[in-house]
């Protein structure tokens, strides 16, 4: 087999040994998963998302099961840019992978502040920006669902670092296509798409909510209809390496993302239910590529034929 079947470059600057990726906020930030995956074949680690100060999140209960899913209202919770460095980046410099930190804001200046000191912190190869955060100066909006604020969200990041920048879209918009090409205009290397989708679910009994936070993000294969079609609309309409996320649970699931124009994946949910799907995906991969004689991975990046459509 050769040793490189499966590598990818994601963007300029960014090289995976394959295209196995994690989901932020899925993988806590790497060494909750060692006695359960071997981290150094994954193809990057993406970490749980950091904000510059610590945040406790939402009250409980904050996860709940559903219909090929689950919802979360966990709420950013994550310790704060001070302590990731002092913490956890020492223990993830020590694995054989891409390091990936996803960052977080309320205002453009806490962006561009979190971007600049990760530029200059060793063993950070990539920033991936959560973009469906609330922009506290217009009322809560989410800084995704407006293609001016999420121009200005990319170009305040860029403006601060050299490291490749993900841009990290959500699903719930009218048009997503519009947004990847406003990042795209900011000069994001990449887009990630989709994050979860906003939903709700109702205890008959109590009559309430069954989130705390009465809503929450959609995630899990329920989704993965709906974020292959933006996958594939964004790699089809807009100049921007893609990569794909949403209801990924093996290895077929991240074929189908490729195919239809993602240059990685990121798995999420498939964490909860399986520690080592991301193995069993890579294994998997490896296999289909040999048994297919497909010398790079990469050569079936945006393969899919739609009959001229």
């Amino acid at each position: 087999m050769l040793k490189n079947r499966l590598e990818v470059e994601v963007c300029p600057g960014l090289v995976l040994k394959n295209p196995v990726m994690t989901a932020s906020g899925t993988f806590g930030y790497g060494r909750e998963f060692e006695n359960y995956v071997d981290l150094d074949r994954l193809g990057a680690i993406v970490v749980k998302g950091i904000s510059l100060e610590p945040m406790s999140g939402n009250p409980p209960p904050r996860t709940i099961e559903t219909a090929g899913g689950m919802l979360n209202a966990i709420g950013l919770q994550n310790v704060g840019l001070k302590s990731f460095l002092s913490d956890k980046l020492p223990y993830l410099r020590e694995i054989d992978t891409r390091i990936i930190v996803n960052i977080l804001g309320e205002t453009a200046d806490e962006y561009r502040e979190i971007a600049g000191v990760l530029d200059a912190a060793e063993g950070v190869d990539a920033l991936e920006v959560n973009i469906s955060c609330p922009n506290v100066s217009k009322g809560g909006i989410s800084f995704g669902s407006d293609p001016e604020e999420a121009f200005k969200i990319t170009g305040a990041v860029k403006s601060s670092t050299s490291l490749p920048v993900i841009i990290k879209l959500t699903p719930n918009v009218t048009d997503i296509v519009s947004i990847a090409r406003a990042v795209r205009e900011a000069g994001a290397d990449c887009v990630s798409l989709i994050n979860t989708l906003k939903g709700m679910a109702i205890d008959i009994e109590k009559r309430a909510p069954s989130l705390r936070n009465v809503t929450g993000g959609l995630s899990g294969p329920a989704i993965k209809p709906v974020a292959l079609r933006m996958v594939w609309e964004v790699a089809r309409e807009v100049s921007v390496p893609v990569i794909g996320i949403g209801g990924i649970m093996s290895h077929t699931d991240a074929l189908e993302f490729m195919i239809a124009g993602a240059r990685a994946v990121q798995v999420g949910t498939a964490n909860f239910v399986n520690p080592a799907a991301t193995m069993e995906i890579i294994e998997g991969l490896e296999k289909y590529a040999e048994e297919k004689g497909i010398q790079s991975i990469g050569d079936l990046i945006g393969s899919l034929s739609t009959g001229g459509k």
